[in-house]
C-alpha cells in the first residue's frame, strides 16, 4: 500500500477508536514517526495531508532539515535528546516530547532564552512564539532500560518546569512496554492518563497532552484518552 492508502487506513482506525468511546477523532494528534526513512517519503506523506512529523535524532533530521524546508509542517523530537544537542535541537524542532529530567528541561529552558531568533510556534498550539512546548517523559513500567520520569518524581520536577519562563509544558508522554497483545499495554496508558489528571490538579493548570500509543496499540491508547499518537511502521511500513 502507498503512505496515502496507509494513512488513510489509519485516519480510519482512529476514527472508529474514537468513536468508540464517544471521543472526537479531531481532538487526536496523528504524529508520523519518520526516523530512518527519507526526505521523499516524508514528503509523499505531507502531499497526502499529514502535517505532524517525529525524529528521534537530533543529527538525523538535521541531514533531511533542508530538503524539507518548504513544508508547512510541524517537527517533534520524540526521542531521548542528549545534553550536548539541546541547543541544536532548540534550533530544529518546534516541540520537544520526550523530556525525561528536570536537569535536561533547564537546559531547554537556557537554550531557549539564548535562541537568537525567536521560535516558531508549531501548529495547534497557544504557545507564544518566544515559548519551547515540551511534553514530560514519564517512566510508567518499572523497566530499568526505559528513560522519562519516576511518577514519584513527576510532581515536584513539573512544579519547577512549570515556572521556567522560556518553555511551555503542555502534557506528559510514555513508552509502555512492547507486548504482543495491545490489551495488556491498557492498565499503562491508564496510569498516565490518572498521573496526568493528578499532576494537573496538583499544578492547577491544563496539561492538555497526552502522547501514548504506536502503531501496534494506538487503539487502545486512544481509548484511554491519548491526545497524541506517534505512529512510524503504520505510515511509512517496515523499517530495515
Amino acid at each position: 500500500m502507498s503512505i496515502s492508502e496507509n494513512l488513510s487506513q489509519v485516519r480510519e482506525h482512529i476514527a472508529r477508536a474514537a468513536s468508540r468511546v464517544h471521543r472526537n477523532p479531531d481532538e487526536i494528534t496523528l504524529v508520523a514517526v519518520s526516523k530512518t526513512f527519507g526526505p521523499e517519503l516524508i514528503r509523499d506523506a505531507y502531499e497526502a495531508g499529514q502535517r505532524h512529523f517525529g525524529e528521534n535524532r537530533v543529527q538525523e533530521w538535521e541531514g533531511k532539515q533542508a530538503a524539507l524546508a518548504d513544508l508547512d509542517a510541524t517537527w517533534h523530537l520524540v526521542g531521548h535528546l542528549q545534553s550536548n544537542k539541546v541547543r541544536r535541537a532548540v534550533s530544529l524542532f518546534h516541540t520537544i516530547d520526550s523530556v525525561d529530567s528536570l536537569s535536561l528541561a533547564q537546559k531547554l529552558d537556557r537554550a531557549a532564552a539564548a535562541a537568537s531568533a525567536p521560535l516558531r510556534a508549531p501548529r495547534e498550539t497557544s504557545a507564544p512564539a518566544e515559548r519551547l512546548p515540551i511534553l514530560i517523559e514519564v517512566r510508567v513500567s518499572p523497566e530499568l532500560t526505559k528513560s522519562g520520569m519516576d511518577p514519584g518524581e513527576l510532581p515536584g520536577a513539573a512544579l519547577s518546569i512549570f515556572a521556567l519562563p522560556h518553555l511551555e509544558l503542555r502534557g506528559l508522554m510514555t513508552i509502555p512496554p512492547l507486548l504482543n497483545e495491545p490489551e495488556d499495554v491498557r492498565p499503562y496508558f491508564r496510569r498516565l492518563r490518572e498521573t496526568r489528571d493528578d499532576l494537573a490538579a496538583k499544578l492547577g493548570c491544563s496539561l492538555p497532552v497526552l502522547s501514548m500509543g504506536m502503531s501496534h496499540d494506538f487503539e487502545v491508547a486512544i481509548e484511554e484518552g491519548a491526545t497524541q499518537i506517534r505512529l512510524g511502521t503504520a505510515i511509512f511500513g517496515e523499517r530495515s
